[in-house]
């Protein structure tokens, strides 16, 4: 471990009953960092931070704190101190005293030499001098100094928030750790507590791991942000590289606007997208399919040219300092940020700069099921989802007979619980909001907008995920059926087709 790594995950996973809430995260955490877990909800963030605080014990996996395991040791044992997105602050206690409550309570040992000379050591509460040291000290961190004596149903919602700051800050934690704190605020007073959150790291030079669903939090304050999506870390980075350089499209989907597209890449360095070829600073293999990221920031609108793509303004919003365009090439859309007053339905020439084509690897290329197999209803399941199928294509020349086994040259074959991969193109999935529609169901826990078309993720009730490339737009949460035809579905027999055998 280095030395100055203060929090390890090791490999830890979370599951309630049969949901896997966290998925095998490591990761380490400097002492004095300012680090974000940032995602959708429901992607795991939230318990990750109560498996550090020790509020839940991970399913799997350790937790080190200085190189030491604390998987198991209870909260009030760890150095570290939370803060809610309620505050639970005490009501009929002012300021004061609702800071100084855990202190009233501490005990520390205290060494105390009897009249025989012999020293015992006992536990004692805190002097009052000491306490009001501690809390004048607290609340001077969070601009409260002259509001002790006020009571806590007087404060406003951002004072109500230092408060309880000050509250976890008093007893002086190694690590913080904030759970959505700015939450129940209005929006001015989030952008002010923001910055207010990152000074007060500063002065205490401590380790502030905060958890967020907002994009602009996270980019404002933190030194590193880990970025979840269903339990599982997409990124790690600074805000600078995270913003610049996603690691895959839900990462650049989730952390400000983008456009997104599928592309190819068509020669060294020259990628294709948008029916144009670019060049690009990014190596991958020739003929390889990518996703490309660009930000509205970084396109480039100028008069119609012949030598670059052109496109036509469809919309515009202006934003006080810029206006945001939404410009039609070909089928698919374009944002694009620009100073000038442009007018809609004018033809505009597009240019991005090599640097600014980010490309990344294909999250997804097919759905792929490896752990599948053949039910005695000759249908194919994935855990509990059934689909119809063709078995024929697991031995050529077949056919299935009357009572359903699969027969060659006079030869049956018994498929029922058969092992096999199981491969679906991404465009061979079809969604729909009647219920009726198939036996398979799912909700939407994902969407990316790619230009002319969404890449949308279900997850089945059986927890299985599936991708579909579709032009309909839906709803995260939206409950649908999930739809493939028999014959889109590549069936793959893991084993010899001839341990199946039975008599004629």
């Amino acid at each position: 471990m280095e030395d100055n790594h203060i929090i390890t995950l090791d490999h830890i996973s979370k599951s309630f009953g049969d949901s896997l809430i966290v998925d095998d995260i490591s990761l380490f955490i400097k002492k004095g960092e300012f680090v974000t877990f940032l995602g959708p909800s429901g992607c795991g963030k939230t318990t990750t931070l109560r498996m550090i605080s020790g509020f839940e014990m991970p399913s799997k996996g350790r937790v080190l704190l200085n190189g030491k395991d604390v998987t198991n040791l209870p909260p009030y044992k760890r150095p570290i101190n939370t803060v809610f997105q309620r505050y639970a602050l005490f009501p009929h206690l002012d300021v004061y005293d609702n800071v100084a409550f855990g202190l009233k309570l501490k005990k520390v040992p205290v060494v105390i030499k009897k009249r025989n000379g012999k020293e015992v050591t006992k536990m004692k509460h805190l002097p009052a001098k000491v306490i009001d040291q501690k809390v004048a000290r607290a609340l001077k961190i969070v601009d409260l100094e002259d509001l002790e004596d006020r009571s806590i149903d007087t404060l406003s919602g951002g004072q109500q928030q230092r408060v309880a700051i000050a509250r976890a800050i008093v007893n002086e934690p190694e690590i913080l750790l904030l759970d959505e704190p700015l939450g129940a605020l209005d929006l001015k007073m989030r952008k002010e507590m923001q910055l207010e959150l990152k000074e007060m790291h500063k002065k205490l030079g401590i380790t502030f791991i905060y958890v967020t669903h907002d994009q602009e939090e996270a980019l404002t304050m933190s030194d590193t942000i880990v970025v979840m999506k269903s339990g599982v870390v997409q990124q790690i980075g600074t805000p600078t590289q995270i913003y610049n350089e996603p690691q895959n499209a839900f990462v650049a989907d989730f952390i400000g606007e983008s456009n997104i597209y599928s592309a190819n890449m068509v020669d060294k360095r020259k990628v294709r997208f948008l029916n144009w070829t670019w060049d690009c600073v990014d190596d991958f293999e020739i003929n390889e399919n990518v996703d490309v990221v660009v930000r509205p920031e970084d396109v480039i609108l100028m008069g119609p040219r012949t030598t670059n793509l052109i496109g036509t303004i469809k919309s515009k919003i202006f934003k006080g300092v810029h206006y945001e365009y939404t410009v039609i090439v070909g089928k698919s859309e374009l944002q694009a940020r620009d100073t000038r007053d442009l007018k809609v339905d004018s033809h505009v020439s597009i240019k991005i700069d090599p640097q600014n084509i980010q490309i990344m690897k294909k999250q997804y290329n097919i759905n792929a099921f490896y752990d599948a197999y053949i039910t005695k209803d000759n249908k194919v399941a994935m855990t509990d989802d059934e689909f119809e199928c063709d078995l024929t294509q697991l031995l050529p020349g077949s056919k299935i007979d009357d009572d359903g086994y699969l027969v060659k040259n006079g030869v049956r074959y018994n498929l029922t619980d058969a092992p096999v991969a199981v491969e679906i193109e991404i465009k061979a999935i079809a969604l729909s909001d009647d219920i009726s529609a198939s036996e398979v169901h799912g909700v939407i826990i994902n969407s990316i907008w790619k230009g002319d078309y969404y890449q949308v993720l279900v997850r089945s009730s059986s927890e299985e995920d599936y991708i579909i490339d579709t032009q309909d737009s839906w709803n995260i949460n939206d409950i649908v059926s999930i739809i493939v035809k028999k014959d889109d579905i590549k069936l793959r027999l893991k084993g010899d087709i001839s341990k199946y055998e039975e008599d004629a």
